[in-house]
């Protein structure tokens, strides 16, 4: 007879993810006590103890782990029937969601889902716009299908495809001061207003060049609005960085300096990046290759999807 309950298997998870019972519950939309008493019932059951209580933390028992480690594939599982059970209803071959961790990206992104659904009229594409600040957390929570992201978690869950490479540059008013530089090193902008996306604990900007530098802006302001963001720099009331093809049009009118990061330049490696699996399904990797040869200019995409796709890109090997 079989014991377990899929809110069981919630429940183990939650614990060993939140490491308490009270913010367990707050999760599962259950008190302390009726968790704990769950708990309870569910050792009882099995005959195991699977949590002790180390200090203010619950941990699990090595029975406890076993089960947690079963339960995360279960619970992925049959998130993964619901999805295609919907998919069916729907009359669709298949939906995929999915985000991006770069703002930049959704000016682009829709014209390259346009063409795809032009091509494979029977797959929905759908856009989660609130996975971009945690895509990768979100996409093993099963909230989106597949993200494209800079930078892959050493995560065995996930599995990543190269997508395409582009580089990050220094932009600014053509009259600031550093226009005229060859190049910015990290020291450049300890007296400058910069103006980003993300906190230094999430910018590619800080991970790869600042904070290994010991390097903190005169000022910080967060913007994640692209437009907002080159409309205060062509006021000269900052400066930032963001991927060359996305100021081109801006630095051709006049309005706006680039600057390389480093002599070297700073490059990005871009990933489609799915939850791991024996086999993915054909519609994700028709995706993933769709969207390399869109933005690395394949002739006949380029045509179809226009002049808004950042170009030119290298295909990452």
């Amino acid at each position: 007879m079989i014991k377990l309950e899929t809110r069981h298997l919630r429940l183990v998870v939650a614990i060993a993810d939140f490491g308490s019972l009270t913010r367990a519950g707050n999760q599962l939309h259950l008190t302390q006590s009726a968790l704990s008493h769950q708990l309870s019932d569910l050792e009882t059951q099995l005959g195991v103890r699977l949590f002790e209580r180390l200090g203010k933390r619950m941990e699990p028992t090595l029975a406890g782990e076993r089960l947690i480690a079963r339960a995360r594939i279960a619970l992925q599982q049959l998130r993964e029937m619901e999805h295609e059970v919907r998919q069916v209803a729907s009359g669709r071959d298949a939906v995929v969601r999915l985000a991006t961790e770069c703002y930049t990206c959704y000016h682009w992104l829709p014209q390259v889902l346009e063409a795809f659904n032009a091509r494979f009229p029977r797959v929905e594409l759908q856009i989660v716009p609130s996975a971009t600040s945690r895509p990768i957390r979100a996409l093993l929570a099963g909230k989106i299908d597949i993200c494209i992201v800079m930078q892959l978690p050493r995560d065995r869950r996930v599995e990543g495809t190269p997508l395409f490479d582009d580089e990050l540059v220094a932009v600014m008013a053509p009259t600031h001061p550093l226009a005229s530089r060859a190049y910015l090193e990290a020291s450049d902008f300890a007296h400058e207003h910069l103006l980003n996306y993300s906190p230094p604990e999430e910018s590619y900007l800080f991970q790869r060049l600042l904070t290994p530098a010991g390097v903190m802006p005169r000022q910080l302001s967060l913007i994640q609005l692209t437009e907002a963001m080159i409309e205060l720099t062509k006021a000269g009331m900052g400066i930032c960085t963001l991927a060359r093809w996305a100021v081109e049009p801006h630095v051709r009118a006049g309005t706006l300096r680039t600057v390389p990061l480093t002599s070297a330049g700073l490059s990005r490696r871009w990933y489609s990046a799915t939850r791991a699996m024996k086999t993915k399904p054909q519609h994700l990797r028709e995706f993933e290759q769709f969207v390399a040869r869109a933005v690395t200019g394949e002739p006949k995409l380029v045509e179809q999807i226009g002049a808004v796709v950042p170009r030119p890109l290298t295909l990452a090997s």
